[in-house]
């Protein structure tokens, strides 16, 4: 059973955001989802309903500057600098702290990225509290032909410095988000995608990107629940957004005691409609219960 609830949660700013809760009964684990740029996490509808109904309750929200948090247009893209995004996680994942179940941290894209960042850099001693993380297509290396080049990004920093909520519209190909054109189409039609960042959402975006792809920003060992960590990372080789490779390299050099790469042949950027969605959303599921329930079975057992 599912019981789907919307609601809103205090920022300590002073800031509402959205939040939607898939909350599963019986549950079994419990996870934060952090969505992409240009999304919002009523996009999610073919994910979060599967993971509730095997026992996993997903807090989902809109973040800072994006979807049902912005109350007017002015709001849109105002997601602050890395510092800020990193506040906004914590104080919602302090919202399922204590759990009676397993806490897990899961992102896509822009959002996959911020999980693994946070994750690295446990901005306010969290990370020991929860059993793992999840970054689907995680935005770590944009593809050559959606990565802006050298000049322009360092120029962007720069302005980003001066005029930090300028505002900037970067529109994604729909046709590389994925193999479902009919999807694709109500991504262009949804109101709430409005691709507009500002310099210095944009440039934290990036930058932390380029922490993940240059290995400043790295995962090691003894950083989750129990001093072991434990990461999945899922991509997509036909993902011409954010490159597969990005995620290759950045599993491969993690030192974490507990790590897959799940690479998917020919998949796009949006995982979760893609046409054989049900294989990964089981595979996803899969992974966190058996960090659940396998870790309480053998804690009960000593």
């Amino acid at each position: 059973m599912t019981a789907v609830t919307e609601g809103t949660h205090t920022l300590p700013d002073g800031l509402s955001v959205y939040t939607k809760t898939w909350k599963a009964s019986p549950e079994t684990a419990r996870l934060l989802f952090l969505h992409g740029f240009s999304d919002h996490a009523n996009n999610y509808e073919d994910l979060h309903p599967y993971l509730s109904s095997r026992g996993i309750t997903v807090l989902a929200f809109d973040q800072r500057g994006w979807g049902r948090t912005c109350a007017s247009p002015s709001h849109r893209g105002l997601t602050g600098p890395t510092t800020q995004v990193l506040s906004d996680i914590s104080a919602l994942l302090q919202t399922l702290l204590p759990s009676p179940v397993p806490v897990f941290l899961m992102g896509h894209s822009m959002g996959g990225a911020e999980a693994l960042y946070y994750t690295c850099a446990d901005p306010d001693g969290l990370v020991s509290k929860l059993r793992g993380t999840v970054a689907l297509a995680p935005l770590i290396a944009l593809h050559p032909r959606t990565r802006p080049n050298a000049a322009t990004v360092f120029m962007a920093r720069l302005a980003g410095r001066f005029l930090p909520a300028r505002k900037m519209v970067n529109k994604l190909n729909p046709d590389l988000l994925s193999r479902n054109p009919e999807r694709n189409k109500e991504w262009v039609e949804d109101e709430l995608c409005h691709d507009t960042g500002t310099l210095e959402g944009l440039a934290g975006m990036l930058d932390r990107g380029a922490g993940l792809e240059s290995g400043k920003v790295m995962l090691g060992p003894g950083r989750h629940e129990g001093g072991k960590s434990r990461v999945l990372v899922v991509h997509g080789t036909g993902d011409e957004i954010n490159v597969v490779e990005g995620s290759r390299d950045w599993v491969a050099r993690s030192t974490a005691e507990d790590k897959r790469f799940w690479e998917l042949e020919g998949w796009f950027h949006n995982l979760h409609i893609e046409p054989e969605k049900e294989m990964f959303r089981e595979g996803v599921a899969d992974w966190i219960l058996e960090r659940a329930k396998g870790e309480q079975e053998q804690q009960a057992k000593l």
